[in-house]
């Protein structure tokens, strides 16, 4: 009866896509873990010859979704719901960056900052033309469908309040409080909240391109491996060690880098908590993409300095690491309680996992 068991079509189909899903996570951790940890060398000899080294940080945002990409396209070949258009087109966008990085560093007089920007903004633009052109089952099989988006709502409104809360007590600790009147007071401050949705069709890809890696395909296989808590946080883990090169080089200098990744790995523990229960919750990859989004483009405004240099060369201390432990621990940490972290039977499904399951579903649809 075991032999019977073993030798069913059912046991041999699990056995090859636990195969499977080992080739994926190979693929994807060499795409994206591999690639920033080499340019950052490259990024690293920028540094210390005081080149600008800001495009490296803007091209690695698209690694994750590149590796979760190629890991699709490479165990999957004849698969006929790959959205391949739109995953190409996304391949190629990530390859245009990583050739802005390179040269920033071999062509410094050349503004490769200014042109990589304005390749993501046309990108952006093709991107949102190639997924909307793609059947609906293709966005289902690779989740691209979103979804739920009532209780979306709810959780971007929930995480605002927080990131805004966060802020304020940030001030009211630092003794700072006039700057909060002067920030909600300045007029560029309401513009660039207002300018905020349009922003985010024009740049999505980098955010696309960090929660579709993270997200979509690291965090379901790390819950089933290791379950729902332990998954969560080694996939905070990994987010924030996956930061280094931007640590060192970019965010702060090399002499307080470790301060600055060991504030780096609460950030992404914290909010990986958080970004991750949004998921849960809605199976909706790009609640999760907004949320990103948010997080990042609000720093100019909640600091008062209305430009992306706010994100170089900050000044961070071990105080400020321990401030921010407990404050993002208790705004964006508590939801680990809930029922989403503690019933095995929420995790989403793998990449595989989904796949097969929309084809058993249209193949039923199509057998009535």
């Amino acid at each position: 009866m075991l032999y019977l068991f073993l030798n069913t079509p059912y046991m041999n189909e699990m056995e090859y896509q636990k195969n499977d899903e080992k080739t994926q996570m190979f693929i994807f951790l060499g795409v994206a873990f591999a690639t920033p940890y080499i340019l950052g060398v490259l990024m690293g000899i920028g540094y210390a010859k005081g080149l600008d080294v800001s495009v490296f940080p803007s091209a690695q945002m698209f690694y994750p979704a590149a590796g979760a990409i190629l890991a699709a396209l490479i165990t999957r070949k004849g698969d006929r719901l790959i959205p391949k258009r739109f995953f190409i087109g996304f391949l190629i966008i990530t390859l245009l960056l990583l050739i802005c990085a390179v040269a920033s560093m071999i062509v410094p007089e050349v503004s490769w900052n200014v042109i990589s920007q304005y390749i993501m903004i046309v990108a952006s633009v093709i991107s949102w033309i190639l997924l909307l052109t793609e059947k609906k089952e293709k966005r289902i099989a690779y989740g691209l469908k979103g979804g739920n988006w009532k209780t979306s709502a709810l959780i971007v409104l929930l995480y605002l309040i927080l990131y805004f809360g966060r802020a304020a007590v940030m001030y009211i600790l630092g003794g700072q409080m006039q700057t909060i009147g002067k920030i909600v007071q300045n007029p560029v401050t309401w513009f660039m909240l207002l300018s905020l949705p349009i922003n985010y069709f024009l740049v999505f890809t980098a955010f696309w391109g960090e929660e579709y890696g993270w997200r979509y395909f690291f965090q379901p296989i790390l819950q089933k491996k290791f379950g729902m808590v332990g998954g969560i946080l080694i996939l905070g883990i990994a987010w924030g060690l996956w930061h280094l090169p931007i640590n060192f080089f970019y965010y702060t200098s090399p002499s307080i880098g470790g301060i600055s990744l060991a504030g780096q790995l609460i950030t992404c523990i914290t909010l990986g908590i958080f970004f991750g229960w949004a998921y849960l919750k809605t199976d909706n990859i790009w609640i999760v993409v907004i949320l990103h989004f948010a997080n990042n483009n609000l720093v100019p405004v909640i600091t008062g300095n209305y430009t992306e240099e706010v994100l170089q060369n900050q000044e961070v201390t071990w105080n400020s690491v321990f401030v921010s432990l407990v404050i993002s621990t208790l705004l964006f940490a508590g939801v680990i309680f809930t029922s989403y972290y503690k019933d095995y039977s929420r995790r989403l499904p793998t990449m595989e996992e989904r796949v097969n399951r929309q084809m058993n579903r249209m193949e039923e649809e199509n057998s009535r």
